[in-house]
C-alpha cells in the first residue's frame, strides 16, 4: 500500500485534529494538494482534511477539544481548525447538485468516493488516512505516477461545471505533467471545444490562474498547447506564445528564478492589467518591463533606471523577443549603472525652475549624465 511519510502527517497538531474527528466516530482523511504534493516529494503548505462530520459538528468537536474553529467557508462545508498555530481546512464530503460553469450548488455526502467524483483531476482525488495510508477511489495514483493530468470521468462535463478548470488543466500540466508525453488528448480536446466558456469567468480568477501557470518552472509547452487549442486568446487576448520557450531557456542558462510577471511581459497581450485584474504593483512592474523592451537603452542605462534585477529582466526579454544573445559584458555594465549616483538634486535647480519645469529639466540633465557614461560632474551639468 502506498503511504505518506512526510513529517506533517505525524505532527502532533495535525494528529490532534484527526483524533478530534475519529474519536467521535467520524472519518478524517487528508485530501487534495497535500496528498498530491507529498507523493511528488514537494513541499506541503496547506493541510486539507475531508470528513463525513457536518460543519456544525466539526465546530462543536473543536470547541470540546480546546481547538480554535474559524467558520471560513461554513456555507460550503469548510471550517478552519487551528491547532498549535497550524491551520487545517476541514471540509465535509460534498457532491454537486447544480453547476453553471462558474460556481456549484453542493450537498453534503457521506463517502470519500462521492466526494472524489466532484473534483477536477484524478491526481487531486487522492485521500490518505491519519496514518498516511493512501486511498485511491478513482485511479488517480496511476495517473500521478505517470505525471498525467486527467479529468475525472467525462472531461467535458467537468469543464462545464466550472470553466476555470480549462486553465487549471494547463497549469497543472505545467507543474506536474510529463512534458515529453504531452497533455491528455481527451482533456485537451474538451478544453478546445469549450474554450469560449472562459469568457464567463471573472477577470480575477483568470488572472490568478494565468500567474500560477506562468510561475511554473517551464510553462512553455502548456502555453503553446493553450495557443493551439484557442484557449490562450480567450484568457490573454493578443498574447504570443512563441517567445516564451526562448525566455525560459535563457532564464535556466543564467540560473534566474521563474517569474510570472517577467513571462507575462514576454507573451504580451491587450490591456493586461484590466483583463487579468493585476495588482497595482504587478501592473506597474509589467509596464516598466514593456517600456524597457521598447526604449532600447544600453545595459548601463538600464542598470541605473531599473536596478540590477530589473535591467537583467529587460535584457532577457529583449533577447527572447528579438532572438538575440545577451549583450557582451552586460553584467558589468548593468552593475556600473546601478552603482552610479546622479549628482544633481532638485534643490540645485531652484528657484530658477519649479513645478513641472523642474521635473522636466531634472530628467533632461539625468539623461545627459547617463549618455555621458555617468562621467559629467555636477558643475558641468549645471553650467
Amino acid at each position: 500500500m502506498t503511504q505518506l511519510t512526510d513529517d506533517w502527517v505525524a505532527a502532533p497538531e495535525t494528529q490532534a485534529v484527526c483524533a478530534m474527528l475519529t474519536g467521535a466516530g467520524f472519518q478524517a482523511l487528508f485530501v487534495g494538494g497535500c496528498v498530491r504534493n507529498a507523493l511528488f516529494n514537494l513541499s506541503v503548505n496547506d493541510i486539507d482534511i475531508a470528513t463525513d462530520a457536518r460543519p456544525e459538528t466539526v465546530v462543536k468537536l473543536a470547541k470540546d477539544a480546546g481547538l480554535h474553529a474559524i467558520p471560513t467557508g461554513i456555507d460550503h462545508g469548510t471550517v478552519t481548525i487551528v491547532s498549535n498555530h497550524v491551520p487545517h481546512e476541514v471540509t465535509t464530503f460534498r457532491r454537486d447538485v447544480e453547476t453553471d460553469g462558474r460556481r456549484a450548488v453542493v450537498a453534503y455526502a457521506d463517502s470519500a468516493e462521492e466526494d472524489a467524483h466532484r473534483r477536477d483531476f484524478t491526481m487531486n482525488a487522492l485521500y490518505a488516512t491519519p496514518e498516511g495510508d493512501v486511498i485511491d477511489p478513482l485511479g488517480g495514483l496511476t495517473d500521478l505516477q505517470a505525471r498525467r493530468v486527467r479529468f475525472i470521468d467525462d472531461a467535458e462535463a467537468r469543464i462545464k461545471e466550472d470553466y476555470l478548470r480549462i486553465l487549471r488543466f494547463f497549469r497543472f500540466h505545467a507543474w506536474y505533467g510529463d512534458a515529453k508525453a504531452g497533455l491528455d488528448a481527451d482533456g485537451l480536446a474538451a478544453c478546445a471545444e469549450n474554450a469560449t466558456g472562459i469568457a464567463a469567468l471573472s477577470k480575477e480568477r483568470i488572472g490568478a490562474e494565468v500567474k500560477k501557470l506562468l510561475g511554473a518552472p517551464d510553462p512553455a509547452p502548456s502555453v503553446a498547447s493553450m495557443a493551439q487549442a484557442g484557449v490562450l486568446m480567450q484568457a490573454v487576448p493578443g498574447a504570443d506564445a512563441k517567445p516564451l520557450p526562448i525566455l525560459v531557456h535563457m532564464e535556466q542558462q543564467l540560473g534566474v528564478e521563474p517569474d510570472a510577471i517577467r513571462r507575462l511581459a514576454v507573451i504580451g497581450g491587450e490591456d493586461l492589467p484590466k483583463k487579468l485584474r493585476l495588482s497595482r504593483d504587478d501592473a506597474r512592474r509589467l509596464a516598466r518591463l514593456r517600456d524597457g523592451i521598447e526604449n532600447m537603452q544600453a545595459p548601463a542605462a538600464l542598470g541605473h533606471y531599473f536596478g540590477v534585477d530589473g535591467a537583467r529582466d529587460v535584457l532577457l526579454l529583449r533577447s527572447a523577443i528579438f532572438e538575440t544573445q545577451m549583450p557582451e559584458g552586460w553584467e558589468s555594465d548593468v552593475a556600473t549603472g546601478a552603482a552610479a549616483t546622479f549628482p544633481i538634486k532638485a534643490a540645485d535647480l531652484m528657484p530658477a525652475y519649479s513645478g513641472a519645469a523642474l521635473g522636466a529639466h531634472l530628467k533632461e540633465l539625468e539623461a545627459r549624465w547617463v549618455a555621458s557614461g555617468f562621467s559629467l560632474g555636477k558643475d558641468k551639468l549645471l553650467s
